[in-house]
């Protein structure tokens, strides 16, 4: 495959950033889409040129770093499936040859580098309640505590979440919502999670807010780009959560 690249070069979080053109000729299809950025820093290197910064680590899909937008569509053009699980032949059998390649733009993910963001602010969320009180020590028996299966079912599916950060990077308002409501609501589902449940959506809830991410307007981009395809319906669940919470924290101001 010969391509033309169009990627967004920052030399740090205080350059300014612009779009740089690329060619990129001899790409195999069979190539994963970073091993394609590999092939194309090689070149750049060859030439004493600066290679191009993009985050990765397990490439198996599962640690969320390798965030990118390709085309305008966090992760690339195919459903469910992350940039380093993106192969070039889904741009060859639809005959792309032109890629733009840019960070994820929010306010709450700083560029850092050419296509690398900072991406703590999740963390924090994550800091500010992903937890449960629990025992250390040996293993407890797996069937000491009962979980009804469509609950367990539930907490599987939200945790799936990788935390990379689709999710804000397709919402227009760069809402965290359905990062936030994934973390929230697997815990909540499972007995195991209880005993945090008030404090935990409200101090995630406010972890997010504080760290300037967007409210959602319910217009589902979220969960159209999300790898791992989590339902958008966990949202609908988290404010269910927060509003219990709240009402319950004002009970208990007011001594009721």
């Amino acid at each position: 495959m010969d391509l033309t690249l169009h990627v967004w070069r920052q030399s740090s979080s205080n350059g300014e950033g612009k779009i740089v053109t690329y060619s990129a000729p001899g790409i195999p299809s069979s190539a994963s889409f970073l091993e394609m950025l590999d092939i194309v820093n090689e070149q750049l290197i060859s030439k004493n040129e600066e290679p191009i910064g993009f985050d990765s680590d397990c490439r198996e899909g599962i640690c969320g770093m390798c965030s990118l937008v390709i085309n305008g569509r966090p992760h690339g053009p195919r459903n469910g499936t992350t940039v380093c699980q993106l192969h070039m032949r889904e741009f060859e059998k639809k005959g792309i040859t032109e890629i733009t390649i840019e960070p994820w733009r929010a306010s709450a993910f700083p560029v850092l580098k050419d296509l690398i963001t900072d991406r703590t602010a999740l963390d924090k969320v994550v800091q500010a309640g992903g937890y449960i009180s629990t025992r250390a020590g040996s293993a407890p028996d797996a069937h000491a505590t009962l979980v009804p299966k469509p609950d367990s079912d539930l907490s599987m599916d939200a945790a799936a979440c990788i935390g990379c950060g689709a999710c804000v990077a397709a919402c227009k308002n760069a809402s965290a919502m359905l990062f936030v409501s994934a973390q929230v609501s697997r815990f909540a589902l499972l007995p195991q999670g209880q005993p945090e449940r008030t404090e935990r959506v409200l101090s995630m809830v406010k972890a997010m807010d504080d760290a300037g991410f967007g409210n959602c307007t319910n217009q589902y981009e979220c969960e159209a780009v999300c790898p791992k395809q989590i339902s958008a319906d966990f949202i609908a669940k988290m404010n269910r959560e927060y509003t219990v919470a709240t009402v319950l924290r004002t009970l208990s101001f007011t001594g009721n």
